[in-house]
């Protein structure tokens, strides 16, 4: 009843057994509230539910680890989708996400901001998640449960900050700075970032425009030798890496092998001058880790992207290490026909 929305059947069962708004039951032994945040069937009423369900006694918090790990999947995850496999947000989700928040669910929810920060630059469900305490709190429920295994609130939200800018997603930046979140927050809590200032993320992905928004705010950090040259290739700006390596010619053998996977890099986030440039400098069209340059642009759909990386030598015929697919099955699986009818030629 919960995955369809039955609000009136809810309803009847709460009243007949208050303690099964909160039972864990079904396929996965989740807790009704799961179900209806997570299904994307067709709900009769998905936000009258979830208000029953909450009216009954169920957890707003409600929420599991996958396959046992942090940080955990909440009835909020599930109502703002998302992810790496591109879960679609549910048709409801920022009411549900509301209401949910409205009744107690901890706004600082890292698979929440993890999975919808994949799906792209949106700001809506991060100033609803902002408006609710984002950054502020003792963490919730979960954080008492996990302890140093989840995050602190403060540290999610310059994670928030520090994944914004490595992503070049300007208007995340514009929202989260909005709403007192440090400019100068520093990757140092997640290898993922380098140790690296959130400028200095910006930088090296060539976000200028991320950059500027971060310096006018007064974030700091400082690229030299290596990070230098690397951030003026993903700006394609060829005459500052050729100043670089007229001062030090070793560069160009360093970032071929400290910086292996810059080509893929590029093309994932659509850079065509800085993919020509670092082909250029020597770097392979077709290296893999795990994946080449073409999966990724293929997987995007970026046509103009995907015909560079063809016209430099790209092979469409090498299959990436994950899955043993080739860019055209990439392609089909993330639905784009364009791209998909190119490489088929």
């Amino acid at each position: 009843m919960a995955a369809v929305g039955d609000a009136a059947g809810i309803a009847h069962a709460v009243a007949v057994d208050p303690a099964s708004a909160q039972a864990y039951g079904g396929p996965f032994g989740w807790e009704p509230l799961l179900y209806l945040t997570c299904s994307r069937v067709a709900q009769a009423n998905a936000v009258r539910t979830a208000r029953v369900l909450l009216a009954a006694g169920a957890d707003p918090n409600a929420g599991y680890l996958p396959e046992g790990m942090g940080p955990p999947f909440t009835a909020l995850t599930g109502a703002l989708g998302g992810g790496e496999l591109g879960q679609p947000p549910h048709p409801r989700g920022l009411e549900l996400a509301r209401v949910l928040l409205a009744a107690g669910a901890d706004a600082n929810d890292g698979r929440a901001l993890y999975n919808r920060g994949v799906l792209g630059d949106d700001t809506g469900y991060l100033e609803l998640l902002l408006e609710f305490g984002l950054g502020r709190g003792d963490g919730g429920p979960w954080k008492a449960r996990l302890g140093r295994v989840q995050d602190s609130p403060a540290r999610m939200l310059e994670n928030t900050v520090l994944t914004a800018a490595l992503r070049g997603q300007a208007r995340q930046i514009r929202c989260l700075l909005a709403h007192g979140a440090p400019a100068d927050a520093k990757g140092d809590g997640h290898p993922f970032f380098g140790g690296h200032t959130a400028l200095e993320l910006a930088l090296l992905g060539g976000h200028t425009e991320v950059a500027r928004l971060l310096a006018d705010a007064g974030a700091s950090g400082t690229l030299r030798g290596l990070g230098a040259a690397e951030a003026a290739i993903m700006r394609g700006d060829r005459e500052q890496v050729e100043q670089l390596l007229s001062v030090d010619p070793g560069l160009a053998g360093q970032l071929l092998t400290r910086r292996r996977d810059l080509l893929i890099k590029a093309a994932e986030y659509g850079r065509v001058p800085a993919v020509r440039l670092a082909c250029a400098l020597g770097f392979d069209v077709n290296a893999r880790l795990p994946s080449t340059a073409l999966h990724k642009a293929a997987r995007a759909g970026n046509l103009p992207m995907v015909r560079a990386l063809l016209e430099l030598g790209a092979d469409r015929s090498l299959r990436e290490s994950d899955y043993d697919a080739t860019p055209l099955e990439w392609a089909q699986f993330a639905g784009q026909a364009e791209v998909a009818e190119l490489l088929s030629q």
